[in-house]
C-alpha cells in the first residue's frame, strides 16, 4: 500500500543523494592541502540521463505482471582535469564552501517535507485531534 504515491520513496531517494554529495563535499574539503588530490563530485544527473537512455527489457509470462524497472543511484567521480594550485590539488575552496551550503539547504529542505508527510500521517492515524 503506497500511501503517497511514491512521495516518500522519492524524498529518500533525495536524501541519498543530498548525503553522497556531502561525503564528496567533506572529502574535498579536508584534503583541501594534499598535493595531487583529486577533487570528488557527484552528479545524479549524468547517471539519470544514461540510465533512461540505456532502456529496460524484461521477459514477463503474463501480461498482469508489472513492468521491470530499475533505480539510478548517484555516481562520484573525480575532476581531473581541473588544478587550481601548483601542487595540482584539484580542490576549489571557494566553490565547496558554496556547493556545501546549497547541499544544507537541499537537504533542509527535504527533510521538512518529509517531516510534513509524517505529521500528516500522524494526525490522520489520531483522527485530526
Amino acid at each position: 500500500m503506497n500511501i503517497y504515491g511514491g512521495t516518500i520513496a522519492m524524498l529518500e531517494k533525495g536524501l541519498d543523494y543530498s548525503s553522497a554529495k556531502s561525503k564528496a563535499i567533506s572529502q574535498n574539503i579536508a584534503n583541501v592541502d594534499t598535493p595531487n588530490y583529486k577533487a570528488k563530485s557527484v552528479n545524479f544527473k549524468e547517471v539519470f540521463s544514461n540510465e533512461i537512455s540505456k532502456g529496460i527489457e524484461a521477459y514477463k509470462t503474463d501480461v498482469r505482471h508489472m513492468d521491470f524497472t530499475r533505480s539510478a543511484g548517484s555516481k562520484t567521480f573525480d575532476v581531473s582535469n581541473l588544478r587550481y594550485r601548483q601542487d595540482r590539488n584539484g580542490v576549489d575552496m571557494d566553490k565547496e564552501q558554496a556547493d556545501l551550503a546549497a547541499n544544507q539547504i537541499y537537504n533542509s529542505a527535504l527533510i521538512e517535507r518529509l517531516s510534513g508527510k509524517f505529521n500528516t500521517l500522524q494526525s490522520v492515524i489520531k483522527g485530526g485531534r
